[in-house]
Formats: C-alpha cells, sequence, structure tokens
C-alpha cells in the first residue's frame, strides 16, 4: 500500500528534473538536406555522436539480402583520407570507442569521445559519407566476416533459426519477413558492386541524421556540421522507401522446429501490430502497456502468475512488442512448460490465460503500477546520454519526429484500461498470428 503512494511521489520529483533535458534538445537542417538534433547534458564533458542512415535491410534489393549490414562492416576499411582501419584506432587512440549497427529501418555509426574531440571524429565521419575506398582484399575478407557471425548468432542457435522462419512466414511480401544479416546464400554471392551500389544510393547528407549528445554548445555543434556535411553533395532523385505491402493474413500459420541441440522446448506466437505513428501514438503506447502487464515481470506479470506460479505448468512466460518500426511491427507471447508438460498443454494454457485477460482485464492496482513504472522508466532514460542520442535517431529514421519523441511518456502515462483491452482485442487475432513450436528430435507430439 505503502508503495503505491512512494511511486507517483517518486515520479513527480524525478519529472522536476526532466524538463532540463528537454528543453536542452534543439534541430537543425543544412542545405544540402543534412538534418541534425543536439541533446545538451553537461554534467560530464563526454559527446556522443552518431549518424544515422534512413537506410536498412528492409530496404534492399530482393537477392541482394544482408547487404546493408555488408556494407555497415565495409564502412571501417579506408577512405581517400583514412587508412583501412585507422577511423576507430584514431578514436581508441583519443580515449574514445566506436561501433555501428543496422536494423530493418536505418543503419547507424557512432563514437563516444571527450567533448572537445567533437570536430575529429565530426571530420572522419563526414569524410567515409561520401568518400569510402574498398580494395579487392577489404570486401572478401568482410564477406566472410558476416557470413561467420551468422554462423555463430544464427545458424549455431535454434531459437534464432526459429525466430527467422517465423518472421518469414509473419511477412510473406514485406521485407521485415528477410532476416536483417541476409539469407546465407544470398550473402555469399554479395559482391563489391552490391556493396557500392548500396553506398552510393543511401550514403548522402540528405539521407542522414546527425545526433550529437552530450557537453555541447548547440551553435559550435551547427558551426562543425556546416563545415564537415555541409559541403557534401546530395544525392539526386532520392525517392522516399516504396516497400511492398502485406496483403491481408486470412489463417494462422504454424511451425514446428526439431533440433538436437534445443535445451528447453517452448511456444512462441507473434501477431501482426501496429507500430508508432506519427502524431498518433495512443494505439502503440497501449501496446506497450499491454506487453508489460502480460509479460513484463515474472512473478507479477498476468503470463508469469497465470503459467509459472499458479498452475506451475511454466518455467517462464513473456510478452514483447517492438512499438518503433517504419512499417508494420510484431506483439509475441511465450511460454516454455516444465519437464512433463507438453507443448500441445503449454499452448493451450497460454490460451485459456489470454482468453481470461480478455474476458475479465487487468487488475486496477496492477495497471497502476506497470503504467507509473513505465513513466518512471522513462524518466530514469533521461540519464542515458548515449540512450536518449539512440532514442531520437531511431525514431527519426523510422518516421516518427522530434514532438513524437517527446510525447512518447506522456503518451505511456495517460493510456487507459479501456484502451489496453481495445487495442488486446484488435491484435490477439489467430487469423493474423504465427504460431512456433521449438522441440527437440523424437518428439513425436503432432501439432495442432
Amino acid at each position: 500500500m505503502n508503495r503505491a503512494w512512494v511511486w507517483p511521489g517518486l515520479v513527480a520529483a524525478l519529472a522536476l528534473a526532466a524538463p532540463a533535458v528537454a528543453q536542452g534538445v534543439s534541430h537543425f537542417t543544412l542545405d544540402n538536406g543534412f538534418e541534425a538534433v543536439v541533446i545538451e547534458d553537461h554534467r560530464a564533458p563526454v559527446v556522443v555522436q552518431m549518424v544515422w542512415y534512413r537506410a536498412g535491410s528492409a530496404d534492399e534489393t530482393r537477392g541482394t539480402s544482408g547487404v546493408a549490414h555488408f556494407l555497415e562492416h565495409l564502412m571501417f576499411k579506408g577512405t581517400d583520407d583514412l587508412a583501412p582501419g585507422e577511423f576507430s584506432a584514431t578514436v581508441e587512440a583519443n580515449g574514445g570507442s566506436d561501433n555501428a549497427f543496422t536494423s530493418f529501418d536505418y543503419t547507424g555509426y557512432f563514437q563516444r569521445i571527450a567533448a572537445d574531440r567533437l570536430e575529429l571524429v565530426m571530420r572522419m565521419e563526414a569524410d567515409r559519407m561520401r568518400d569510402l575506398v574498398l580494395s579487392e582484399d577489404d570486401w572478401r575478407t568482410e564477406r566472410e566476416v558476416i557470413i561467420e557471425e551468422r554462423n555463430q548468432r544464427v545458424d549455431s542457435d535454434p531459437g534464432a533459426l526459429l525466430r527467422e522462419q517465423m518472421s518469414a512466414a509473419q511477412y510473406l511480401n514485406h521485407p521485415y519477413g528477410t532476416p536483417v544479416i541476409g539469407w546465407r546464400h544470398e550473402m555469399e554471392a554479395l559482391t563489391r558492386d552490391d556493396a557500392l551500389a548500396w553506398y552510393r544510393r543511401f550514403y548522402a547528407p540528405n539521407n542522414a541524421i546527425l545526433v550529437v549528445a552530450g557537453d555541447v554548445d548547440p551553435a559550435e555543434v551547427e558551426r562543425l556540421a556546416r563545415e564537415y556535411y555541409g559541403p557534401l553533395a546530395p544525392t539526386q532523385g532520392l525517392t522516399a522507401r516504396q516497400r511492398p505491402a502485406e496483403p491481408p493474413q486470412l489463417a494462422e500459420r504454424r511451425l514446428r522446429l526439431a533440433d538436437a541441440r534445443v535445451q528447453r522446448p517452448y511456444v512462441v506466437r507473434s501477431y501482426l501490430a501496429p507500430e508508432r505513428d506519427a502524431g498518433a501514438q495512443g494505439e502503440a503506447a497501449a501496446l506497450t502497456i499491454l506487453a508489460e502487464l502480460l509479460g513484463g515481470n515474472a512473478a507479477t506479470s498476468v503470463l508469469g502468475r497465470a503459467l509459472v506460479f499458479d498452475s506451475g505448468k511454466a518455467l517462464a512466460a513473456s510478452a514483447s512488442y517492438d512499438s518503433t518500426a517504419f512499417d508494420d511491427s510484431m506483439f509475441s507471447v511465450f511460454v516454455a512448460p516444465v519437464e512433463g508438460v507438453s507443448l500441445a498443454e503449454a499452448e493451450a494454457a497460454l490460451d485459456d490465460a489470454l482468453a481470461a485477460f480478455l474476458r475479465d482485464g487487468p487488475d486496477p492496482a496492477q495497471f497502476a503500477r506497470i503504467r507509473t513504472r513505465i513513466g518512471a522508466r522513462e524518466i530514469y532514460a533521461l540519464d542515458n546520454v548515449q540512450g536518449l542520442a539512440r532514442r531520437y535517431g531511431q525514431a527519426l529514421t523510422s518516421g516518427l519526429t522530434i514532438a513524437d519523441v517527446q510525447a512518447w511518456p506522456d503518451a505511456l502515462t495517460a493510456v487507459t484500461e479501456d484502451e489496453v483491452m481495445a487495442a488486446a482485442r484488435a491484435v490477439f487475432d489467430r487469423r493474423r498470428a504465427v504460431t512456433g513450436w521449438l522441440t527437440r528430435p523424437g518428439n513425436d507430439e503432432v501439432m495442432p
């Protein structure tokens, strides 16, 4: 009882500090279309520079899957001014760190370094935006690296293989059904020309977003951006994203994957679900709360209580939802049965728990606690400069705006029980679901 009173007080206290960070967000666009966001945080003499490209694996041409991730690796090779490996070596020599990442909707590069070294990393990042140099040895070696990465992260992991197959079944036509890392047979055929074609098409100032966060002066960031990114020529004829649309799903799709490496069999189900939309984030906020209600905490969540503690049929149960995507996302539920409980029994128990939730709705006290906890989590996130920079970059490359990012915490705390239940009823349609079983060879249990 006391905790219910403490949480709102804590959130209110934290909220007093939040506007100081929010007010330190500024934005500008250069003449060549290069967009920049600056987030001030003067608590430590550190800066994070991130350059995000509005190009991810879902923008690849059919038959060249993995090329977005392939080029991400190749971007650490040389330019006309930097020798291969010199970029990262220079960052490290100056006490910083750097890395990159590729997703369906974006590719990003970042450096974390002392604030007085911002000009150094900005100059190098601008250099490789337009002047990448790839030798014959560079691209062939790096192709082997990404294939080995697939070996380690996907082919050696039965769970990753099941997720890959389920995504392909969930998205029959949309490119979200193709793995970010790529299909192996297409990765093996990637060439230097494929990488350069991708680079020349998408790596341009008018397709990029700079996010600088930390101990910086916005006017100085803009001056440096104009000096280093401003002279870069934009790509002409760069059109808005046009991806194949997913046809209506009319029936549930079911998969069963047996693998000798499976340690613990489980059932997972994914549903197509709407993503956050610019200016209309309410449904996504409700789905975010729903995921937390159903599976956010093993001890107190709906699925955790029903399947792990009450019935004792499961070792674990959870729910997840990815709100930030350019196109329709997925909402997933998961259950791993205890020894002696079949996958069919576990799935039936999962269905019963979901049906009970749709019938009875959430416990009002639990709903209030979860909504408050998520609000507090959003405020705590303001403390992480790199995480905050990532939040803005991910949102802006997924079709959202700065206003949407800043309105998201309020959208979450404004969600009502009725809105959560409406979102649940809309999403939990078995005709729009993919159900997967992960099991071991020799299990002759028939999937219903």
